[in-house]
């Protein structure tokens, strides 16, 4: 897995809320309304930073280490991560063929309804890993986690 973790600076806002700025990449800045919404926007900010870099072959910034001296008084350092690998699979639209076998009845049926077993495959997987699997992460970017079974 890439995980990628950089300091970013939460500025209280006049206006409220806070703007972020990450030391290692001058160019991203996001905003949000409160803590949490600055953190989401700062997941987001930085993993397109990120995969920008990477796209144009740019060597990624080693992580700064910040003294607190460096930090205006109302100020918070965070780390924010970025998890490429979950960014690749939920972006990564490319298709792969399946075979499968079904019922010839239902196969009658379901070409006469013209429905489409593509996309009726897919929300059936989606739903079931919906099921298996909670989500949490950072706005777009989203991480899973396995659910435990308890019992049989």
């Amino acid at each position: 897995m890439e995980k990628y973790f950089y300091p970013a600076i939460f500025h209280k806002a006049e206006e409220g809320g806070f703007w972020v700025s990450f030391p290692d990449f001058p160019e991203c800045l996001t905003e949000g309304d409160d803590l949490s919404q600055s953190y989401e926007m700062a997941c987001d900010a930085l993993g397109l930073c990120i995969t920008d870099y990477q796209k144009e072959s740019k060597v990624l910034p080693k992580p700064s280490s910040l003294d607190q001296e460096e930090i205006p008084g109302d100020s918070y350092v965070v780390a924010v991560q970025f998890d490429m690998g979950e960014y690749r699979r939920k972006h990564n639209s490319k298709s792969v063929k399946k075979t499968l076998s079904i019922p010839q009845w239902i196969n009658e049926e379901a070409v006469a309804l013209n429905i489409n077993f593509s996309q009726v495959l897919q929300e059936a997987l989606l739903e079931k890993l919906h099921s298996s699997y909670s989500m949490k992460g950072c706005n777009n970017l989203v991480v899973m986690e396995k659910k435990e079974k308890y019992g049989k």
